[in-house]
């Protein structure tokens, strides 16, 4: 019996196992790229994501079922959201800072221009806005699932979250597209290598992001939030806007201003 409402979380072990598992993972990749022998790799990959899925799995039940994450550890687990946002802002911030570093002052190199000489831009207006508009569209999807599930309506959460989910895909579908019509490479200067880190990483995250509310989806399907104990789908929406946010900034300046 405890006399607090603090969470102590039982032993558990998945740290520990998905620690050696990564390591190994990084183990094989080096493996990889001498030998070109991809199955220990893949191998290590998905049992990354299989311990992870068991992870998250028991928090869901000590969260739900258990109840243990009480107002105190809701709050926790806010400033712990906040701040690996906060995280993800500073790692976004060092590819614009390259961007503006080599684009503010382009060298010799680079054909005291930018972009450099030989490389053909996107036109900003075409696919780049098309992503743009899914991208705010989903943010006010997102937005109105948040105020359904405060309003107890449960049939338009769903259908809003669906909504963003099929626009998170579409974005995705679009943005390979526009990868695979690419007029330059990620080796074509410093213009290719910071377009495509950039962007590539911006498209893991909507990946990541869809998979996060896909996830939310189903638990709201399960009946696993109510009115006032729905933290995850918070989350995830949380981590929708900074995406969307990210890629307003970048459509700003890699595509507008930096044609």
């Amino acid at each position: 019996m405890k006399n607090h409402q603090f969470h102590l979380v039982d032993p558990s072990p998945w740290p520990l196992i998905i620690s050696f598992i990564i390591l190994n993972y990084t183990m094989m990749t080096l493996m990889f790229f001498n030998t070109k022998f991809y199955l220990p790799m893949s191998l290590s990959f998905i049992l990354i994501v299989w311990v992870m899925l068991i992870w998250w799995r028991d928090i869901q039940r000590e969260s739900t079922y258990q109840g243990n994450h009480t107002s105190a550890v809701m709050v926790s687990m806010k400033y712990g959201m906040i701040l690996f946002i906060t995280s993800e802002i500073l790692f976004f911030v060092s590819f614009f800072w390259s961007f503006f570093h080599h684009s503010l002052s382009p060298t010799h190199e680079l054909g005291l221009m930018w972009p450099p000489k030989s490389i053909h831009p996107f036109n900003p207006l075409n696919i780049p806005l098309m992503n743009t508009v899914i991208l705010l569209s989903s943010g006010i999807s997102v937005t109105w699932a948040h105020a359904s599930m405060c309003s107890n309506n449960w049939n338009t959460t769903k259908t809003s979250l669906l909504i963003t989910v099929c626009l998170g895909i579409y974005f995705s579908f679009l943005q390979f597209y526009e990868y695979f019509s690419s007029p330059f490479s990620i080796s074509d200067s410093v213009y290719g290598s910071t377009f495509f880190l950039t962007t590539g990483f911006h498209g893991i995250h909507v990946i990541i992001g869809t998979l996060f509310l896909t996830h939310v989806y189903m638990r709201l399907k399960n009946i696993n939030f109510s009115l006032d104990h729905h933290l995850g789908m918070e989350m995830s929406i949380w981590y929708w806007h900074f995406v969307d946010v990210v890629w307003l900034f970048l459509y700003m300046t890699i595509y507008w201003w930096g044609k």
